[in-house]
């Protein structure tokens, strides 16, 4: 190749660069726009709150999702996961009201379970993969079965419901907040922050983008692949726990359909915000301004009837079809 030839490829390969860093960025703003000239109420305070309050369950998960994706990795099996939490979570709250009584006791109680439980399921669903040298894809898949059963059984094919007055004394944690900003969105803005810095600034987030490149020259580095992925899993169990302590005050009840397409979402957002599918590569900004893209093109599409709110996963399954598809053409 000649010098010539070299110096036209650098300005595309800049070019290609600086689109795939602010094309998320360009996709919000153009959104946020098209989002006020359709609807005059779609800017106010109460809107918009409520549009990251509920990403915020979303966006948690998905935080989760990028380390596990950047290390090459999957999980399909958070939706499912958080209901088993949630069902878990109440079913040790109404257990503990006889001896604790009603009062914040029960209610740390039953956080300090929901965390613990996600780490549990984070940490099987690392093991098989690391440990038991089963595809990801197959073992997420299983647990996404196992898990959504399990919550079905428990709740008798029915619904789990947490005691009315621990639910009152729950509901704050998601209907209010710190200086009018509701309480998930400030969590949601936390765990951001700290996976960004977990990304950029130690070797854990460098270990997994290295696995994601190239697992086999991450070995010949002396990473230790196993126990770094193990970790990814672990981190994203925990992060769904954290999502369903802000998820459970809401509505005080878990299901077997509570968490459906969580996952999609999780993934969807994830992909939207720059993260490579194959790993090597991960952007915690970029989740983030993927989920709350997601949310306002639900919101808009709900302020505006344009489409059933019963076709959102259809819409949401386009979007990463397409996202993948242009991540392909940036590669080609």
């Amino acid at each position: 190749m000649s010098a010539a030839s070299d110096i036209s490829e650098k300005p595309k390969r800049g070019f290609r660069l600086e689109l795939k860093t602010v094309g998320p960025l360009l996709a919000l703003l153009l959104l946020v726009l098209l989002g006020i000239s359709l609807n005059e109420n779609f800017l106010s305070y109460s809107n918009l709150t409520n549009v990251l309050a509920r990403s915020s369950f979303i966006g948690i998960i998905a935080i989760g999702a990028t380390f596990v994706i950047t290390a090459g990795g999957i999980d399909l099996s958070v939706g499912s996961m958080a209901a088993v939490i949630a069902g878990l979570m109440i079913m040790v709250m109404n257990w503990l009201i006889p001896t604790m009584g009603i009062g914040w006791g029960v209610v740390l109680a039953g956080m300090l379970a929901g965390i613990l439980l996600g780490g549990v399921a984070g940490t099987f669903n690392g093991l098989m993969i690391t440990r038991g040298r089963i595809e990801a894809f197959i073992v997420t898949l299983g647990t996404m079965g196992i898990f959504r059963s399990l919550v079905t059984f428990l709740a008798n094919g029915g619904t789990l419901s947490l005691n009315f007055d621990v639910a009152d004394v729950y509901r704050p944690v998601y209907y209010d907040g710190l200086l009018g900003v509701p309480y998930p969105i400030i969590v949601f803005a936390l765990v951001a922050i700290g996976g960004e810095i977990l990304m950029r600034r130690t070797a854990f987030g460098r270990h997994c983008a290295a696995i994601g490149s190239n697992e086999q020259v991450a070995r010949y580095s002396s990473i230790n692949v196993d126990n770094v992925r193990l970790l990814t899993y672990i981190l994203q169990g925990l992060l769904v726990g954290v999502a369903v302590l802000l998820y459970v005050p809401r509505l005080g009840s878990a299901s077997s359909t509570t968490g459906v397409l969580w996952e999609l979402e999780a993934i969807a957002g994830v992909i939207i915000g720059g993260t490579t599918l194959k790993g090597g590569y991960g952007r915690i900004w970029g989740t983030v301004v993927g989920v709350v893209i997601l949310g306002l093109i639900g919101n808009i599409l709900n302020l505006q009837s344009l489409i059933s709110p019963y076709l959102n996963g259809a819409f949401q399954g386009v979007i990463i079809i397409l996202a993948v598809l242009l991540q392909r053409g940036k590669r080609t």
